[in-house]
């Protein structure tokens, strides 16, 4: 059974770790560790184009805002899969374990799953905007239409 007290701040902390995680990704790791030429270059050196490494720290960027924010958190988690399908088809050949060589694939699929799980939830409390048919929330945090 579900506690309708405690789930939505659940769904909300599950939303804003997964926002963080997205913004650390892009801003510290893509942007201040790699560079955004190093990454373009990474992304080329996959057989991608280098300018797909421009559109998937954006989508990081505009996605894990939202997240943090609880800004159509559904539909912001629906659109982060595809970035997080590249980076589990870019570790899948390096086994299992992400502290293995180049990391593994556990990682970026546990996030998938935890976007999937999100995007069934909805926003949780604390959101700036609700999801259609979000439940999420008490009937307490949910604004009268």
């Amino acid at each position: 059974m579900i506690d309708t007290k405690t789930a939505p701040y659940a769904a909300m902390v599950l939303r804003v770790s997964l926002g963080l995680m997205f913004l650390a990704h892009s801003v510290v790791l893509k942007i201040m560790v790699f560079t955004m030429p190093g990454t373009a270059q990474f992304f080329g050196s996959l057989g991608l184009p280098e300018f797909s490494a421009y559109l998937v720290v954006a989508a990081e960027i505009i996605g894990g805002t939202a997240l943090v924010l609880g800004v159509k958190t559904r539909l912001a988690a629906a659109l982060l899969l595809p970035v997080l399908f590249g980076a589990v088809w870019v570790h899948s050949g390096n086994g299992w374990v992400f502290s293995a060589a180049n990391g593994g694939w556990e990682y970026p699929v546990s996030l998938t799953i935890a976007l999937l799980v999100q995007i069934g939830i909805g926003s949780g409390a604390y959101a700036m905007t609700s999801d259609i048919g979000d439940y999420s929330r008490s009937p307490a945090e949910v604004p009268a239409k």
